[in-house]
C-alpha cells in the first residue's frame, strides 16, 4: 500500500527528515515512536500534502502511484486520512454539511453517485453510533466549543464516515481519558479490514494495547532507528529512549 524510500524533507530550510524507509502493506498497523522532535508529525504532514513541508529526495509509493505528484485533497480523495493532534475548529460551518460535502466529494473522485440528503442522514446516524458521538455535537459547527476528548471523537467519527484505505493517527490519544480512549479505539478497530492500514504516532503503550500494531518502529533523529514487534512498545515503556540512543551511538 505505502513505500517510501530515502524520505528527506525540511521545513523552512531546516531539515527534519534525514532518510526515512518504510513499508506499510494492507491490513497492517504500524506504530510510530520517538520523542518530541524526532520527525513524527513531519512525516505525517509531508505523507498528507502540508505545504510547509518541501521534500527534497526520496519517493512515496500509495497503492502504486506516485503521492509526491498528488494535491493535498486528491491524496485524502485517494484515501489517505489524518486525524490531529490538535483538531481545528471551523465556526459558522455545520458538521452535517461539512461531511455531507466531504464524503461526496470523494464519491465523485471515485465516480460514485452522490448521496441524497435522506441517504447522507441515514449514513450519518450509522457511523455516529460506532464512535458514540452526541447527536448534540454532530448537530454544531465543527469541533466549536469541543473539550479535547469531544474533538478526538469526532475525528474518528469523520475517519469512520470516509472509510480511508490509510489512516494517520497522530497522537490521537493526547489528552483522552480512558473512556474516551478506548471509544476512539473502538471506532477505529471497526474500520479495521484486510485493505486498510494505518500509522498510529503516540509516545504510549495504552493506545496500542487497544490498536494492536503488526511493527512498532522508533524515529529518532528523522531515521526510523529501531523496528520491532509490539513488545518493544513495552520495552520503550518500561526504558524510555535513552538505551536506543546508546545502541545507536554504540553502532556510530
Amino acid at each position: 500500500m505505502l513505500e517510501i524510500k530515502d524520505l528527506h524533507a525540511s521545513i523552512n530550510g531546516k531539515e527534519i527528515l534525514r532518510g526515512i524507509d518504510l513499508t506499510i502493506r494492507d491490513g497492517e498497523v504500524h506504530a510510530l515512536m520517538g520523542q518530541n522532535g524526532a520527525g513524527k508529525s513531519t512525516l505525517s504532514n509531508v505523507l498528507v500534502g502540508h505545504p510547509a513541508y518541501e521534500v527534497t529526495r526520496g519517493s512515496i509509493t500509495f497503492n502504486g502511484k506516485d503521492l509526491l505528484a498528488l494535491s493535498p485533497e486528491d491524496r485524502a480523495h485517494e484515501g489517505i486520512f489524518l486525524s490531529f493532534q490538535t483538531p481545528v475548529e471551523i465556526p459558522g460551518v455545520s458538521m452535517v454539511n461539512f461531511m455531507r460535502t466531504a464524503v461526496n466529494e470523494r464519491r465523485k473522485y471515485l465516480h460514485l453517485p452522490a448521496l441524497s440528503a435522506a441517504e447522507f442522514l441515514k449514513l450519518m446516524r450509522e457511523k455516529r453510533a460506532v464512535v458514540e458521538l452526541d447527536s448534540k455535537l454532530a448537530n454544531r459547527s465543527v469541533n466549536e466549543g469541543f473539550s479535547g476528548g469531544e474533538k478526538k471523537r469526532n475525528e474518528i467519527f469523520q475517519m469512520v464516515m470516509l472509510e480511508p484505505t490509510f489512516a494517520i493517527l497522530d497522537e490521537t490519544d493526547s489528552g483522552l481519558d480512558v473512556d474516551a480512549l478506548r471509544i476512539v479505539a473502538e471506532g477505529f478497530n471497526k474500520l479495521r479490514t484486510p485493505q486498510t492500514s494505518a500509522m498510529v504516532i503516540t509516545h504510549y503503550q495504552r493506545l496500542l494495547d487497544y490498536l494492536k500494531p503488526d511493527t512498532v518502529h522508533v524515529l529518532l533523529g528523522g531515521r526510523i532507528v529501531k523496528t520491532g514487534g509490539p513488545e518493544l512498545a513495552q520495552e520503550i515503556e518500561r526504558r524510555g529512549f535513552d538505551w536506543i540512543k546508546k545502541e545507536q551511538a554504540n553502532e556510530e
